[in-house]
């Protein structure tokens, strides 16, 4: 059971993967804590300040993760997630430098 603090609506499962946050001029790997459904917490190797969207890097499943910075704590933050798509194969134009940023990680 959640606590009552606990507002998510889904239930979250520990991830604990290698990802990579990416938007416009800004590349860095992280650390994909854990994620729902609707949402995600992930874990910066330093403190930085998100831009509101961005794009997670699931470099294991090959997919990007689009989503709004809901908060942020330090090295931490939680995320909504506002869409996904597969980075394997052809992508989508908007998806090209998420695709480039999975290659540079590893991902095949």
């Amino acid at each position: 059971m959640s606590s009552p603090q606990d507002r998510r609506f889904e239930p979250r499962s520990a991830a604990n993967t290698r990802a990579v946050v990416v938007a416009p001029g800004f590349e860095i790997p992280c650390l994909l804590v854990d994620q729902s459904v609707q949402g995600g917490r992930i874990r910066l190797d330093r403190n930085l300040v998100l831009p509101k969207s961005v794009m997670v890097i699931d470099i294991a499943q090959g997919v990007a993760i689009e989503a709004q910075v809901a908060w942020q704590k330090g090295q931490e933050a939680g995320l909504k997630r506002t869409g996904q798509a597969s980075l394997r194969g052809l992508v989508p134009s908007r998806l090209s430098d998420a695709r480039a940023a999975w290659m540079r990680a590893g991902g095949r």
